[in-house]
């Protein structure tokens, strides 16, 4: 007789784990070979209207969203420092503990997490309907190389942006804590900036802006090669542009845990 454990639901379910798990070293082997291909363009002139285009697009019509959700979160961090250590009088360390935490974690973490959402969704949705319109098919029949024409602007200019997205981030959260702190908490805006500038080392500084360009580099990979193997039609696209913003979203959470780690051991 056949016990349950030995039933065919079960050798599907392995079987489906089997493939999910070969899908997904195929995918980080294929990510990396686009990164290759795409170091290797960078080694040949550049388009500078399509980088040009591509900075306007990633770094301009972003500072919305880093304004809106940078600023709240220095509101928000000082608040909640606040009422939490307010009986240990925590009120005179909102500008250490709001400026350290900016620069090391929230910031880079929270804009790469914001703005790459954004970015990473539009480079696969621009690119992938390019793909189920067969436009890349003919770049590659006028013989231009997609990579260089599409992934190599794009991939430079999102490693370029994040870190001064980032240093824009620091300030606008730091600013919002400054508010909370003159207007809430009663603090002086001279001790709160200057708890600030005694906090806010080199160190932490090049950990959070540094961890930011690979980021940036990571999420303009995956929206690229996301668009470019996208198939499908108008469904394709969506499900690709779904992918590109999950995928992102936990690449940046797990890059952020060991490039930490790599920071504290060099700086």
């Amino acid at each position: 007789m056949t016990t349950l454990s030995e039933t065919p639901a079960d050798d599907g379910i392995l079987e489906r784990v089997r493939a999910r798990f070969e899908n997904s070293f195929y995918y980080v082997g294929q990510l990396t070979d686009l990164a290759v291909q795409t170091i290797q363009q960078l080694k040949r002139p550049i388009e500078r209207p399509l980088l040009v285009a591509q900075l306007e697009q990633i770094g301009w019509r972003s500072l919305s969203i880093v304004i809106i959700t940078s600023a709240f979160i220095g509101m928000v961090l000082a608040l909640q420092t606040a009422y939490a250590l307010e009986d240990f009088g925590g009120k005179l360390f909102i500008g250490t503990i709001v400026s350290l935490s900016l620069v090391r974690e929230l910031a880079p973490v929270l804009m790469s997490l914001m703005v790459g959402g954004r970015v990473g969704a539009g480079m696969t949705a621009e690119i992938g309907t390019m793909k189920v319109t067969e436009q890349i098919d003919a770049l590659r029949a006028l013989a231009t190389n997609p990579v260089r024409k599409l992934v190599v602007p794009r991939v430079l200019a999102t490693t370029i942006m994040f870190p001064l997205l980032t240093i824009v981030s620091i300030a606008l959260g730091i600013f919002g804590g400054l508010i909370i702190a003159v207007l809430s908490l009663h603090i002086t805006a001279n001790f709160y900036l200057r708890s600030v500038i005694e906090t806010v080392k080199y160190n932490d500084l090049s950990s959070g802006i540094g961890k930011t360009f690979f980021f940036g580099f990571a999420i303009a990979l995956i929206g690229c090669y996301n668009g470019l193997r996208t198939t499908g039609g108008a469904d394709g696209v969506g499900r690709a542009t779904t992918q590109t913003v999950v995928t992102g979203a936990i690449t940046v959470l797990i890059m952020d845990f060991f490039l930490t780690k790599i920071f504290l051991i060099i700086l």
